[in-house]
């Protein structure tokens, strides 16, 4: 008699910022609530939410998100104003704020914004420490990366 197959947790994550790992090394990364609207939650349930050049920065002690796009839908209240570039606060704790204000400053350093997802019912920003990658960096992450498909492949026909 077969097992039933075990099902795999449900994935909850929203969004992924695929060109933070591209464009940064990622160092250091920090979990952070969101605090949203009720229509960008709505939003955020059907997927609509850009990540592109996502940043974090420190203003008088808090940290903000910069250049999260989430798109209000249609069926949104007619009473409330969408703004979908607004300023979102992240949640942190001052340890984390202080590491992350003391990282800012080092020169070619940054703090980007690499994933949204579900804890539950709150919606969580993963946030990472970043420096910068030049155009060798990134040529030599993508000849890597194309090597590790090539060793797969090698070791499959191999083992045939």
């Amino acid at each position: 008699m077969a097992k039933p197959k075990t099902s795999k947790a449900p994935d909850t994550t929203i969004i992924t910022n695929k060109k933070a790992r591209h464009d940064y090394f990622i160092q250091d990364k920090f979990e952070a609530g969101v605090a949203l609207l009720g229509w960008e939650v709505k939003s955020l349930r059907m997927k609509k939410v850009q990540m592109l050049d996502t940043y974090v920065i420190i203003k008088n002690g808090e940290a903000f998100l910069l250049g999260c796009n989430i798109t209000p839908l249609d069926t949104a209240s007619t009473h409330t104003i969408a703004d979908p570039t607004r300023t979102k606060k992240l949640l942190l704790h001052q340890r984390e704020l202080a590491k992350i204000f003391a990282s800012l400053h080092q020169k070619g350093h940054t703090c980007v914004a690499t994933k949204l997802y579900w804890k539950g019912h709150l919606v969580k920003c993963q946030i990472a420490l970043a420096k910068g990658k030049q155009d060798h960096d990134k040529r030599a992450t993508e000849k890597d990366r194309e090597w590790a498909v090539d060793k797969q492949r090698v070791v499959r026909q191999a083992n045939r």
